[in-house]
């Protein structure tokens, strides 16, 4: 079944509608919704979102929850325990319950409504990966509920963005590797993004940084760049700016320019330079993370080979009681 058939079967079968759609996930599973929790906050009028870590959904269960809901919950392995217990208790409680894995035996499948197993790996086409799968099922549920007048645009930035992405990773290869000879020895990184993209420049962080490099970053939302965060900016601290394409683009270059003023070591990417401007401007932003996330992955890469530290090293996931 596709996306668009389970999306028009749930709401089909809704007596009152979808009134809620709730985001739940932990880590790069949450992060891989962000861009979806944007798109809803921004083009709905009466359609409700909800956005929670996997454990805090758990223990700050929100009241609206119910049959007029639908939870969208994803977990890589699918064995993730808070995820597990947040697609129970929302199914107990009426939600229709849609889950994504990439694990065909996880626990999570058991609460689920609806399962979509996704493709992983450097060959599978982005389109079939969480963030936009879970991007195009609440596309579809907007438009299912509210109408979404450039639903035909969607479809077509879902069909080109993965060769976008495999052009882009051509661009940045020496980029990247530049990067990382870089900023191999730094131990802290700033990244800023606005719009759709912040909450991959936090997953960059937290993620990518943080749990696979054991390097300390920060995520900074480029329009609050100016109202604390700019007074560290010196010539000595690293920082990663994902630009924009869309509206919030103005945000994003705000900060560029004061960074070049002010600092020495930023890293500047561009969704405009690497080709995104070709998916039509009326949904073109929320396509940004989708490309950021591919693009950071080459930077990644570059940094864990320099620095020796394989992106699968772990000292405590997976490896003590938490």
């Amino acid at each position: 079944m596709n996306i668009q058939e389970i999306v028009k079967q749930i709401h089909s079968a809704k007596k009152e509608g979808i009134k809620e759609v709730y985001l739940v996930a932990c880590g790069g599973s949450l992060v891989d919704m962000y861009a979806s929790k944007y798109l809803l906050e921004s083009e709905a009028r009466e359609l409700r979102v909800g956005f929670y870590t996997s454990n805090e959904f758990v223990h700050a269960l929100p009241k609206a929850l119910g049959e007029s809901s639908v939870t969208i919950v994803c977990s890589h392995g699918g064995n993730t325990p808070e995820s597990v217990e947040a697609a129970r208790l929302a199914r107990a409680h009426g939600s229709t319950t849609i889950t994504l894995t990439h694990n065909e035996q996880a626990n999570l499948i058991q609460h689920a409504d609806h399962n979509i197993l996704y493709m992983w790996g450097a060959e599978s086409n982005v389109k079939n990966n969480p963030m936009a799968i879970i991007l195009h099922i609440t596309f579809e549920i907007l438009h299912a509920t509210e109408g979404f007048e450039h639903h035909d645009k969607v479809l077509e930035g879902l069909e080109r963005i993965n060769g976008i992405i495999e052009k882009a990773k051509v661009f940045v290869a020496d980029r990247a590797k530049a990067f990382a000879e870089r900023y191999e020895h730094e131990d802290l990184f700033y990244v800023m993004s606005s719009g759709a993209s912040y909450g991959h420049a936090y997953g960059f962080s937290i993620c990518s940084l943080m749990e696979m490099q054991w390097i300390n970053a920060s995520a900074i939302h480029s329009g609050e760049y100016f109202h604390g965060p700019f007074e560290v900016t010196d010539k000595e601290t690293p920082y990663i700016l994902l630009v924009n394409e869309g509206r919030t683009r103005a945000l994003d270059e705000r900060a560029l320019k004061f960074l070049n003023t002010y600092a020495e070591k930023v890293e500047v990417i561009d969704s405009k330079e690497l080709g995104i401007s070709t998916i039509d401007d009326t949904v073109v932003e929320y396509f940004n993370p989708i490309l950021f996330y591919s693009i950071l992955d080459v930077y990644r890469t570059e940094l864990s080979n320099i620095r020796q530290h394989p992106l699968e090293t772990r000292r405590y996931m997976g490896k003590v009681a938490y």
